[in-house]
């Protein structure tokens, strides 16, 4: 692991396994309190540091940082492929998304603008003038997932060093060898020792020093809401930025074209074995569309290969544990008792689970309140776009919804009437570009990443005026 800029290893470590056959792809040192408290104290002195950096020395670090991933792309993807879930077309696809997060990074460093203020907008102050520039605000705390383990982890340290600060990240222990990896990136990209930790260890024994220390001024969270709450009442008073999840709906209407829905409906649902927080999770389907669309997303869904995630021809690979696997499996089966219809899937081999269509599914049951977070999608039947607004609603979540529709003024009333923090229209919920907002509402979070948005959480306006 990395901490302030020296590379140490531990005798007691953390196996990191492959999902897929559950053998050991590799170890990571086991960080106690004292690593960590080491790491903070190396980045008290490293946001100084980093702080005093010139813009063009950021840029350049972060053009060199994704050369590096670049030139070793496919180590960088048969490591995503080999530590979790994704296929190696995934992994692939995640890598180039990551070399853009940081060369966005580098192009967002040199607009970091402040703006000039008319003081003399309130009478007696005509002999005022000055302007607000944005500072970094010190030390950034960064707690990644297991799902996408690198190019979230980019998206915290490339706005983190493009806007001046140091940063701390406490990867996901079940994936932080893509993490370690990234780090190597900034290393060989000469960022100056102290400004970047990695650390590996159990959340349990170094997590609450993390977030709780009063010299780390934010803490930047991507996961699950239960811990997201429990790290709001720990953090204190600092910033908090956090992507909680949802269980996104997408809405089908009338005069959607069937064919590309469908296609785009499937892949979002299943992108990543649905541990995707944008995953298509709830879809609902007016009634004259209904069978048809049942019917081609049953059989697009039966196309799917479902293997080793090395073939190139595997279209989705195992969950990321057997135990996420049991637990997706077990919330079906609590359904099907409810009363659902399996249409197809809802077998488990291991960690695998074959992807699952369900309809008939009470709106108050589990599997459509909460995050499935593997490869289930619900399919529901609703007379017209005001019931689908109301059912999309009926949840704790908010982070992106889809609609399909040719009508622009049903577009523009499920854009005013859902609580999202996007709407993509002819698009599934699950569609994301580096360089936009990227957040929710409710219990999906708190803040907005996206490299430029992410930047404005890690810094703050500092006021100058000049009586003349």
């Amino acid at each position: 692991m990395l901490i302030g800029g020296r590379w140490i290893e531990k005798e007691e470590t953390i196996n990191v396994y492959d999902p897929q056959d559950n053998t050991i792809f590799s170890t990571v040192p086991k960080a106690t309190k004292e690593d960590m408290l080491h790491a903070i104290e190396a980045a008290e002195e490293g946001a100084k540091i980093a702080a005093q950096m010139p813009v063009h020395e950021r840029l350049s670090i972060l053009n060199k940082a994704a050369d590096y991933v670049l030139e070793h792309s496919e180590l960088y993807a048969e490591t995503i492929a080999s530590e979790g879930s994704k296929t190696i077309t995934e992994a692939r696809a995640e890598v180039s998304r990551c070399v853009d997060t940081l060369r966005i990074s580098a192009e967002e460093a040199r607009r970091i603008n402040g703006e000039t203020i008319p003081f003399d907008q309130m009478p007696g102050h005509e002999n005022r003038v000055g302007y607000y520039y944005k500072f970094p605000i010190g030390i950034i705390a960064a707690i990644t997932p297991f799902n996408d383990p690198l190019n979230l982890v980019a998206h915290k340290i490339g706005p983190a060093v493009a806007s001046g600060n140091a940063i701390i990240v406490k990867p996901a222990t079940l994936t932080p060898i893509s993490a370690i990896l990234l780090a190597e990136a900034f290393d060989a990209a000469g960022l100056p020792e102290k400004v970047l930790s990695v650390i590996t260890g159990s959340g349990s024994e170094i997590g609450d020093i993390l977030i709780s220390h009063p010299s780390i001024r934010m803490v930047s969270f991507t996961g699950g809401l239960e811990t997201g709450e429990q790290i709001a009442k720990k953090a204190g008073l600092k910033k908090l930025s956090m992507e909680l999840g949802s269980n996104s709906p997408v809405i089908v209407l009338d005069d959607a074209n069937i064919e590309d829905t469908v296609s785009s409906c499937v892949s979002g649902a299943f992108w990543a074995v649905g541990q995707n927080c944008l995953g298509v999770q709830r879809i609902f389907v007016t009634e004259s569309n209904f069978d048809e669309f049942v019917q081609k997303f049953i059989t697009k869904t039966n196309t799917y290969k479902v293997g080793d995630k090395k073939d190139e021809a595997t279209n989705m690979g195992p969950l990321i544990s057997e135990k996420e696997a049991i637990r997706v499996e077990e919330w079906v089966n609590e359904a099907l008792d409810e009363g659902a219809t399996l249409l197809t899937g809802g077998k488990r081999d291991g960690a695998f689970y074959s992807p699952t269509v369900l309809t008939n599914v009470s709106t108050d049951a589990k599997i459509a309140k909460e995050e499935i977070f593997g490869p289930v999608v619900l399919l529901f039947q609703v007379k017209d776009l005001d019931e689908a607004i109301e059912k999309a609603n009926d949840v704790n979540y908010g982070l992106q919804a889809g609609i399909f529709t040719k009508d622009i003024k049903l577009a523009f009333e499920a854009i005013k009437r859902l609580e999202v923090g996007g709407l993509m229209i002819n698009d599934s919920s699950d569609y994301r570009i580096d360089g936009m907002p990227f957040g929710g509402v409710k219990g999906s979070g708190l803040g907005r990443e996206g490299v430029k948005y992410t930047i404005q959480e890690m810094t703050e306006p500092k006021v100058i005026q000049f009586k003349l």
